[in-house]
């Protein structure tokens, strides 16, 4: 059959309650929004695949995948029309990256079962009694609606040109009078809402593999400026030619983490014709990249720098750079200085060059997982 697979990924994951947004958390060496679409291309032969990303991680996304990536946006359902755009199919089958763990035989049963109608909808029967506005019902009358849903593309697309949101593709196509099909859902398919759902079968936890980047930097000097290393303020009456402050120092540290994480250099993020760039310290970028880092699943293991330069002498200023960096990063920073030998520019004393190596690890949440789980029961059992 001609279907495609919109993975819906561009939520802010405000509930989850964790220093990682869960579609970054790692699964082995992928993070969740990877490890959910390549599942389902296991199970069957997808014309398409296309995944929501937050507008800023965009670029991330499509630096470690080869699936076609859009914008999303601050609804689900908004998110979820940008998608379809992409989409030209007869089918088209949407899922909340939420839905980690979805059994093949989902997959395989909505398939048989569209022909002949709008929506295919998996759901669980309610096990417990059921209460609405105080008054006991029927559970049996009752459907806890899931994802991953399937629905022909074109009336979904027509069921979402509207300004009402809906919270599923079955609800929107309802409204138009599409004829909706119900087969059972997956008790696996829970989805990952809060932290402790994290209990699932199919996650596993995050590879123990180190990354390692190299950043380099280098900067004229100029008259008449203030001078930043590290984030330290150097007693010169000199600073560099450049469009941020120069901290040369951490120009080249940014660009070894974000080498070691895959995602580019500098000058992707923080373009030096940007004016809102114009003249910024050094320090509020790589606090910038270090939120990044965290909320896509890094931590810094350590970084060690090379400052090259005849001039200023640094002998007094290594130890602040090293703390304040060290500081900063939450990890053990390495500072080392050496000249040039008198050769070239830095010989001559018009600049300085920075070599740095930064390593990364991925953030354990399946650790952090299992010990939470035990802080919690041992709470129980001591009270």
């Amino acid at each position: 059959m001609d279907i495609s697979l919109i993975v819906l990924s561009a939520g802010a994951s405000s509930r989850f309650n964790y220093d990682v947004k869960k579609q970054w958390l790692r699964i082995g060496n992928k993070p969740l929004w990877q490890f959910v679409a390549d599942r389902l291309n296991s199970f069957y032969n997808f014309k398409k695949t296309v995944i929501t990303a937050n507008n800023e991680e965009v670029r991330l996304y499509k630096k470690l995948s080869d699936y076609e990536i859009v914008s999303g946006d601050k609804e689900r359902q908004l998110s979820l029309r940008n998608a379809l755009n992409k989409i030209d199919s007869e089918y088209v089958m949407v899922t909340d990256v939420a839905r980690a763990c979805v059994g093949e035989y989902i997959i395989k049963n909505l398939i048989e079962n569209i022909k002949g109608y709008d929506c295919c909808v998996p759901y669980l029967k309610p096990v417990d009694t059921v209460v609405f506005e105080d008054k006991t019902i029927n559970r049996d009358k009752v459907k806890l609606i899931q994802t991953p849903q399937l629905s022909k593309t074109e009336t979904l697309k027509k069921a979402l040109n509207t300004n009402t949101l809906f919270t599923d593709e079955r609800a929107a196509i309802e409204t138009i009078g599409g004829k909706i099909k119900y087969i059972l859902g997956d008790e696996n398919a829970k989805k990952i809402t809060f932290f402790k759902d994290l209990n699932l079968p199919c996650l596993k936890a995050p590879s123990k593999d180190i990354f390692s980047g190299i950043g380099y930097d280098t900067h004229k000097f100029e008259e008449n400026k203030e001078m930043y290393l590290g984030g330290v303020k150097l007693d010169t009456d000199y600073g560099f030619k450049a469009h941020s402050d120069g901290d040369v120092v951490i120009h080249s540290l940014i660009d070894a983490l974000l080498g070691a994480a895959g995602y580019g250099d500098i000058g992707e993020f923080f373009p030096d014709n940007d004016e809102k760039y114009k003249n910024i310290s050094s320090i509020e970028l790589l606090q910038k990249v270090l939120e990044i880092l965290k909320k896509t699943g890094f931590e810094i293991v350590n970084a060690d720098i090379t400052i090259i330069a005849e001039k200023p002498k640094l002998k007094n200023y290594k130890t602040k750079i090293q703390r304040n960096l060290s500081n900063l990063l939450n990890a053990p920073v390495n500072i080392k200085a050496t000249t040039n030998e008198k050769m070239g520019f830095i010989g001559r004393g018009e600049g300085i060059s920075v070599i740095s190596i930064a390593n990364l690890k991925y953030k354990d949440w399946y650790e952090d997982y299992n010990s939470r789980k035990w802080n919690l029961l041992s709470s129980k059992y001591t009270k």
